[in-house]
């Protein structure tokens, strides 16, 4: 049988794999944005991760019922959090009722979207069995396949990893093993629910990390030693790991332990180490506020979640603004990766500065995301000197900047 494959969700997880399954399959892609589709239609990618999209023979389309012409079909939705820090199913539960509503018999679907353990077969399978008519096993096939896009990553594409592959029954198995496999290397795992697993532990483990080294921050911090000179006379030792400190955003890292949390809680245990590994990331951007109590006129650089990409989702830097503002102090945003006028934080919006230099003089710079067009002459310590009032504080939170020559210049310099 000549596969043929859907994408639903056409986002950073969804579009790069179109682009990559199109080199060998007839792909189709649907989403429920008909903007996203026009702007697909005519070679735009909002995310910023596909290079020349023009080159993809992708059949683009906003109707349901383009899934019925594929027998291989990949949903991968985003899976965020609610304000309760709890999973919000909701966009993948509606996502599986229009795939249900337009399954056809022998299909295989496979989920990309980070889930709890056993999500997609207590959560998922009902719902396509039910919108479907049809029975999971002798009518249609499942797998769990978990996502691994960084965005803003041109080395670690999906391409050139591993993906995890895992299916319903061996048959299912050996399908996705093959359609995967003709793409990129695959580890199978033996059920759908060690693979979704799989994935929310790689983004738990890289969370505790960095909390581990955000305490320690905040013990240092008390001492009166900088965290970045531990770390490097610490890592001259053979087995020491050189995590760092930071404020945790985006949509994995923050998101996926809760996940797993409250798939542990529903099932009676109390996960303490993650949970406060949580706990400690949350309180980063309080931490960064407090320093900068007295400052009345702050700049933020980068409001995005991470350096160089144009991606604001669940970016800590909106976090910060809310504290800062609590405390009395004029937020003013400069980020030449974005596009837009109003940085949206809340109910307020933080004037987005495009000139550069602004016209403003600031008390506090705060160096949230580092981007490499940050490096450039324009953006030198001296030229950031020079817009700031006497006595300014500069918040380096990656190190970004070179402390001696920021103290030099009469910044009062900060890092995490």
């Amino acid at each position: 049988m000549e596969t043929k494959i859907c994408i639903v969700g056409l986002g950073y997880v969804g579009l790069p794999l179109a682009c990559l399954f199109s080199k060998r399959y007839q792909v189709l892609g649907f989403d429920i944005s008909e903007k996203k589709i026009d702007n697909l239609k005519n070679g735009i990618d909002e995310t910023g991760e596909v290079d020349n999209l023009s080159q993809y023979n992708i059949a683009y389309s906003a109707n349901p019922e383009v899934i019925k012409e594929a027998n291989f079909i990949i949903v991968a939705v985003p899976t965020p959090i609610t304000d309760d820090q709890e999973p919000d199913l909701s966009l993948v539960e509606s996502a599986s009722e229009i795939v249900g509503r337009n399954l056809t018999p022998g299909a295989v679907v496979v989920y990309e979207s980070t889930v709890y353990p056993g999500c997609t077969e207590e959560i998922c399978v009902p719902i396509l069995e039910k919108e479907s008519g049809l029975k999971l096993g002798p009518d249609f096939k499942i797998g769990y396949s978990p996502e691994r896009v960084n965005p803003g990553d041109k080395e670690h594409t999906i391409d050139k990893i591993y993906k995890i592959v895992s299916g319903s029954d061996p048959d299912a198995l050996k399908r996705i093993a093959e359609v995967y496999g003709s793409i990129t290397k695959i580890h199978q795992a033996s059920s759908i629910k060690v693979a979704e697993a799989a994935k929310v532990i790689e983004n738990v483990q890289r969370d505790l990390n960095i909390a581990l080294m955000n305490e320690l921050s905040l013990i240092f911090d008390k001492i009166g030693i900088d965290t970045k000179e531990v770390i490097e006379a610490a890592g001259t030792k053979w087995n020491f790991h050189k995590y760092q400190p930071g404020l945790v955003g985006g949509h994995c890292i923050g998101v996926d332990p809760y996940y797993l949390t409250y798939k542990a809680q529903k099932l009676g245990y109390q996960p303490k180490v993650i949970l406060a590994g949580r706990d400690t990331n949350e309180y980063m951007a309080e931490f960064v506020a407090k320093k900068l109590t007295d400052k009345k006129k702050i700049l933020i650089m980068g409001l995005t979640f991470k350096e160089n990409v144009p991606d604001t989702r669940n970016s800590k830097a909106k976090e910060l603004i809310i504290k800062l503002k609590e405390q009395g102090s004029e937020i003013f945003g400069h980020d030449p990766l974005i596009k837009f006028k109003e940085f949206i934080v809340d109910h307020f919006k933080v004037g987005v500065i495009d000139d550069w230099p602004p016209k403003d003089k600031f008390d506090a710079v705060v160096i949230f995301s580092p981007h490499q067009v940050f490096k450039t002459e324009n953006y030198s310590l001296s030229s950031l000197k020079s817009i700031c009032n006497e006595d300014p504080v500069l918040f380096d939170i990656k190190g970004f900047y070179n402390k001696a020559e920021a103290e030099k210049l009469g910044f009062k310099y900060m890092t995490l």
